[in-house]
């Protein structure tokens, strides 16, 4: 289901048409097989062939692109990226760095329920597999691009507490930094000067209205557009690093690339139990309406009446802050440091309501390595979530806009079982391990 009106108002007849048919499928009977003999694979498979077209729609991840980073697949900017990631030199105490909460080992997230920086967040964080293929940043939105996510985290006073300022001196006074910045992007500003360029500032922001930005403030307006280029860039060789953490070759695509294909070798990596609940993914169970397509999300915001970690009624806007926020972000796509800014989802963006308390549908990829789960960490384990989406035990009430399609699926054990061996199916770790260590001279692809 579709939130954003930039593309209801575009397509309003689709989008009524597609909630009748959710309420339709939601309420079709379970566990009913339809055989036909002529689907390509009647004789070699179990999925009907309607079940058959919605498996291939999650199947073959395109190319990453992002229009507004032209040095995206730079691979100068990704070892900037690379290096950065694991620099604590990044935070203002010199003891955080990105990999503190997206941690390779914890399956580029921290394990913890809520995040934890200089201070504690707000909500989970969320992993960094295939991030790539975002449209929106965060659980609510509030970035539309990966670069401009990457940011804030720097001058975030929960997370490294930092600023603009000094990331840039960073790099201007390492030489390995230095190099690998203006080998990509072009000569530096000249950082030396003090009186021109402060070794710390930022602007104040609504999410740090304390920042000492009275350096900030001494500065000319081109000095300042120096640095925030300078910052923007960073966040783009960030995001050329981060486009690398690509899963795509799970032993779900091996399988979906036999049931194309008729391999029965390769149809064979996926045990009966998954397949089993793949069938119940595409089909009665309905978790395909939310997380569609290659990365297993429909890239959107909802509420699922998700119970609060505390028991409390929820506080957190979510999107409908997102919204206000990405819409006022000097760094999102439509701004003067975005590489192509026309077309941007953000011009289409209005804000309603209904957004509030919605939290965007995270990718599945990698699932089983991203405990706990949900934007507050709910839920400890994938067998909590399926439990909770069952049965919609303790679930808050539907608010006012709330969506009314959530209903509990009264699932089986067997049937639980079967949606987590699938859910299980979807790992891949297997990129370059190179990437997922702190970058060296001898560890550079």
């Amino acid at each position: 289901m579709i939130h954003d009106m930039r593309l209801v108002q575009r397509n309003l007849p689709c989008f009524v048409s597609s909630v009748f048919l959710l309420i339709f499928m939601s309420c079709a009977p379970r566990n009913v097989k339809f055989y036909s003999a002529d689907s390509p694979h009647a004789n070699n498979s179990i999925f009907t062939p309607r079940e058959f077209r919605r498996i291939l729609k999650h199947a073959s991840l395109p190319q990453v692109s992002d229009p507004t980073n032209r040095h995206l697949d730079s691979e100068p900017a990704a070892q900037l990226g690379h290096r950065l990631f694991f620099d604590s030199r990044l935070s203002v105490n010199n003891k955080i760095n990105c990999a503190t909460c997206h941690d390779p080992a914890k399956g580029l997230a921290d394990g913890k329920p809520i995040a934890e920086g200089l201070g504690t967040g707000r909500r989970h964080t969320p992993s960094l597999w295939n991030v790539a293929y975002n449209r929106w940043f965060f659980w609510d939105g509030r970035a539309d691009s990966l670069w401009a996510q990457a940011l804030h985290p720097i001058e975030s006073p929960a997370e490294m507490g930092s600023s603009r300022l000094a990331a840039a001196h960073l790099i201007y006074g390492d030489a390995e930094l230095r190099r690998l910045y203006e080998s990509t992007f072009g000569e530096l500003p000249t950082l030396s000067d003090d009186m021109r360029f402060p070794a710390q500032g930022k602007p104040a922001s609504s999410v740090d209205l304390n920042a000492d930005d009275a350096a900030w403030k001494s500065m000319n307006a081109d000095d300042q557009d120096a640095i925030n280029r300078v910052f923007a860039n960073i966040g783009k060789s960030l995001a050329a690093y981060e486009s690398k953490l690509v899963s795509r070759r799970s032993p779900f695509d091996v399988f979906a690339e036999g049931l194309a294909t008729d391999d029965k070798n390769k149809m064979a990596v996926l045990s009966p139990a998954a397949q089993r609940g793949l069938m119940l993914f595409v089909g009665s169970a309905n978790c395909r309406v939310c997380h569609a397509g290659p990365n297993f999300t429909d890239g959107e915001f909802h509420d699922t009446r998700v119970p609060t970690l505390d028991g409390e009624q929820p506080t957190d806007p979510g999107r409908f802050n997102g919204v206000n926020e990405v819409i006022h972000d000097p760094f999102n796509a439509t701004g003067v440091y975005s590489d192509e800014g026309t077309g941007s989802l953000v011009e289409f963006l209005i804000n309603n309501p209904e957004n509030w308390g919605r939290f965007k549908t995270p990718s599945l990829r990698n699932v089983a390595r991203t405990a706990p789960y949900m934007h507050q960490g709910q839920f400890a384990t994938l067998n909590e979530v399926i439990d909770y989406y069952s049965t919609l035990d303790k679930a808050l009430p539907a608010g006012h806009h709330g969506e009314t399609i959530l209903q509990p699926l009264f699932l089986s054990d067997e049937e639980k079982h079967d949606l987590v061996a699938f859910l299980e199916s979807l790992t891949d770790e297997n990129i370059p391990p190179e990437w997922l260590v702190r970058a060296t001279a001898a560890t550079v692809p």
